[in-house]
């Protein structure tokens, strides 16, 4: 149990160094000339991708009550009747009389 209060302090130390290095490298892209530009890019790019995926999620719930509406639909749609067959059996047509 020892070892895994060591691992676990160890992994959180790792953390938190990534972490601090992770604000200067940002802190040194934003003092480097087009920085500012590149970190407002990356943070529209995040806020387009937070969308997007808020989106796609939405399709999902578009697609079941689209379903829904394709069975409504095709429960009220009247089916057409079966064509009848007639109980005579057709006449053959005479051929035409030809005029002496």
């Amino acid at each position: 149990m020892a070892q895994s209060k060591k691992q676990s302090k160890r992994d959180k130390d790792v953390i938190a160094r990534l972490a601090n290095r992770g604000e200067d490298v940002l802190q040194k892209l934003g003092d480097l000339p087009g920085g500012t530009k590149a970190l407002k890019a990356f943070n529209d790019l995040r806020d387009r991708v937070d969308d997007l995926g808020k989106k796609v999620r939405g399709i999902d719930a578009l697609e079941e009550r689209l379903a829904a509406l394709e069975q409504q639909v095709a429960a009220l749609t009247p089916k057409p009747a079966p064509r009848r067959r007639s109980a005579t059996a057709a006449k053959p047509k005479p051929a035409p009389q030809k005029p002496e």
